[in-house]
């Protein structure tokens, strides 16, 4: 059963700006509203592996690996700052169009799933974070996971495009003035390459 403090906790947990919350923000802002659900997607998909990780065990390995760590963690700070550096590349040269084409919507939706699939440190949240809130008597504990991690991916799922949905409204105030659109991107750009510099220091 899931229980009231399971859903406040992850509520606050998804609420707290990450990467997938700016990357969603920064395609509502940018993009479109399609797109930024797009992005919301995929950056709930990113979810998945880390996941089924927690469930099958794999998290604990990748804790006491510190090459496997290093290697993804690495992946995931190359990722970011390539993110940070193309926005900053681009700053003042985006502009909104709904008439995104499908392969645009795909794209859009795999970085999202980049940036959490790369995220090492997902998977030992969900390591430390899922156990607490299973019964000690239970005798489907695995069930019981995969039922917390499915409402951990709905919350973020709806919490992410209600971001993505509102960063668009204000979008059309920002589009208005090319100069708050410069700034905005090149904010963004550099919050990517902050959230890059701080998984590069992260300990496993």
């Amino acid at each position: 059963m899931i229980s009231i403090e399971f859903l406040i906790t992850s509520l606050i947990v998804v609420l707290i700006p990450g990467t997938g919350v700016i990357y969603t923000i920064s395609t509502g802002l940018f993009q479109s509203a399609r797109a930024s659900i797009y992005a919301a997607i995929g950056c709930t998909a990113g979810i998945v592996p880390s996941l089924l990780a927690c469930i099958l065990g794999l998290a604990a390995i990748l804790h006491t690996s510190a090459v496997v760590f290093q290697v993804i963690k690495f992946a995931g700070v190359v990722y970011l700052l390539y993110l940070a550096w193309s926005m900053w590349k681009g700053a003042g040269t985006l502009a909104l169009d709904d008439s995104k084409h499908a392969e645009s919507m795909l794209k859009v939706s795999i970085k999202g799933f980049l940036i959490n699939i790369l995220n090492p440190k997902l998977s030992l949240f969900f390591l430390a974070f899922l156990p607490q809130f299973i019964p000690e008597n239970t005798n489907h504990p695995l069930l019981n996971m995969l039922g917390l991690g499915g409402v951990f991916m709905a919350l973020t799922l709806f919490v992410f495009v209600g971001y993505g949905l509102l960063a668009n409204k204000v979008s059309r105030y920002v589009v208005s003035s090319p100069r708050v659109m410069r700034y905005i991107q090149r904010t963004f750009s550099a919050a990517f390459a902050l959230l890059g510099t701080k998984l590069a220091f992260t300990e496993y």
